[in-house]
């Protein structure tokens, strides 16, 4: 079985994170969810790119879940997350398209 994508896996902690801390009402734990699939993605990222992609894509992780914060007050909490999360995932397909 070919493993999941690290875009969809960076895409799928940040709506998975908000989701879970929502329909749960404990932040902490959507909180769990994005830092697991944030460090499952890493992984990956460090595999196929280096320290230097891990850690430039990690940086792009947790701005988009900071921006995800402001953009909701403007767009809508659902749609923040989902454009961050698309965001995200289009940054970490351009970085390591070429590099898995």
């Amino acid at each position: 079985m070919p493993p999941i994508p690290s875009p969809a896996i960076a895409a799928a902690g940040l709506v998975g994170g908000y989701a879970v801390a929502r329909w749960s009402g404990k932040r902490p734990l959507g909180g769990v969810v994005l830092a697991v699939a944030g460090g499952v993605a890493a992984r990956e990222w460090r595999r196929v790119g280096g320290g230097k992609v891990a850690a430039g894509l990690a940086g792009a992780y947790v701005a988009a879940f900071a921006g995800s914060h402001p953009l909701a007050k403007k767009v809508g909490a659902w749609p923040a997350v989902f454009s961050v999360a698309g965001g995200m995932a289009a940054t970490a397909w351009a970085v390591t398209r070429d590099k898995g």
